[in-house]
């Protein structure tokens, strides 16, 4: 454990922000866990579920928690597994 008195903040600061990326990348796996269960189960509420994790993956992107490519990576096989599933 740190002594000193801005080390012990920091910690504090650190923990706190390890919380809050941590719900924010579990948000972002569960809606593209949802949008692949719809898309396989052929559900016709895919495509909504498929905005919604675009969506939740721009948040993630622009709160700093996920990098740009790695976004921009997830989302594209995203849409990848629908169009593919889709025309099967």
């Amino acid at each position: 454990m740190a002594n000193i008195k801005s080390k012990i903040k920091n910690i504090s600061r650190i923990e706190t922000a390890r919380v809050k990326n941590a719900a924010i990348k579990s948000r972002v796996k569960k809606a593209i866990r949802k949008a692949r269960e719809a898309i396989l189960e052929n559900s016709p509420k895919a495509q909504e579920l498929v905005n919604k994790a675009h969506h939740e993956i721009g948040k993630a992107v622009s709160k700093g928690v996920m990098h740009l490519n790695k976004g921009a990576r997830k989302s594209s096989r995203l849409d990848l597994f629908y169009n593919k599933t889709k025309t099967q």
